[in-house]
């Protein structure tokens, strides 16, 4: 009495990923991304900025993130194979994670960094400060609106959008740092800056490291709430219990879900296996938005035969 169906509400693109639609966006962030870090190490040297050093290095991830993002959208975007029959979708997610590793490992870098500056204090010019800060502020607002719609699909520009986002508060506070030097002298302000860049960087970076492990752990999509599913299924006419319900996500804009129903034999006899797909199918396509839904649908006392296999 098994039967399957499969119904999708993609976000994603015919034939690619939801993140395969901001390529283009990508690769002009990271172009602008690699120009502002070469202008702000040579800004941070002349001036002698740590602050702008800083922001310099985080944009060297940034780039890397950016790099490893749009080599992950290639990967993830290769056709299925007979071992891998979800391709490399996974890719963007590896990538998400790696660009936490990445930017966990930066925010440490900048913290210690400032504290070094403080036992050891530099002459810091501030005005040379303020115009490379400012040029990597308008760069990275630039970079930030090509990406701004694309974070809320997708997992891996997600993660370069958040690193895009740091480094603007960055220059954000390098500027404000070199105007505190310039107008008063207080050489403090660059490393406090510092310190305000690293500790903006890891409460996002902690937030999406937690998404990208809800995912690669299988969790149920954040926007399916497991109860009101089972409650939708068991609401319609036959269906006497759902059992192995499980939803998870294999990568951004991709969410699946499988189930078997228990379904009265007077019913399936009466509309048929087709029909009873079908209205499963409408049930959960007018509530929840699962990429791939697959059902086996059962007779009462079936799961008894299945080997204690199904919760």
């Amino acid at each position: 009495m098994g039967a399957g169906h499969d119904h999708g509400h993609s976000h994603a693109p015919a034939g690619g990923t939801a993140t395969a639609a901001y390529v283009g966006r990508l690769r002009v962030a990271l172009s602008i991304t690699l120009t502002v870090m070469l202008v702000e190490i040579v800004g941070g040297i002349v001036a002698d900025s740590l602050a702008l050093v800083a922001d310099a290095a985080h944009m060297a991830t940034d780039a890397l993130g950016l790099g490893m993002a749009l080599l992950a959208i290639h990967f993830a975007n290769r056709p299925p194979t007979g071992n891998r029959t979800f391709g490399y979708a996974r890719a963007e997610i590896l990538a998400a994670l790696a660009n936490c590793l990445l930017l966990l490992g930066v925010g440490g870098y900048v913290l210690y960094e400032a504290i070094q500056r403080f036992v050891t204090p530099a002459d810091t010019e501030g005005g040379l400060t303020i115009v490379f800060g400012a040029i990597g502020l308008v760069a990275n607002m630039i970079s930030l609106t090509l990406l701004m719609r694309g974070q809320k699909e997708s997992l891996n520009v997600r993660g370069a959008f958040l690193e895009v986002a740091a480094d603007a508060l960055g220059s954000f506070a390098v500027i404000v740092s070199a105007a505190v030097i310039l107008t008063t002298g207080w050489q403090a302000a660059d490393p406090i800056a510092s310190l305000l860049i690293g500790l903006m960087i890891v409460p996002r970076t902690f937030k999406l490291l937690r998404e990208t492990l809800d995912v690669l752990l299988e969790a149920a999509p954040k926007d399916v709430d497991m109860t009101e599913l089972r409650t939708h299924i068991l609401e319609l006419d036959g269906v006497e219990d759902v059992h192995d319900l499980h939803a998870w996500t294999i990568t951004s804009g991709m969410p699946v879900l499988s189930a078997h129903v228990v379904v009265r034999s007077d019913v399936l006899s009466a509309i048929g296996h087709e029909k009873m797909l079908h209205e499963l199918q409408n049930c959960l396509g007018d509530h929840f938005d699962v990429e791939h839904c697959t059902f086996q649908l059962e007779p009462v006392g079936h799961a008894e035969h299945e080997a204690h296999l199904c919760h």
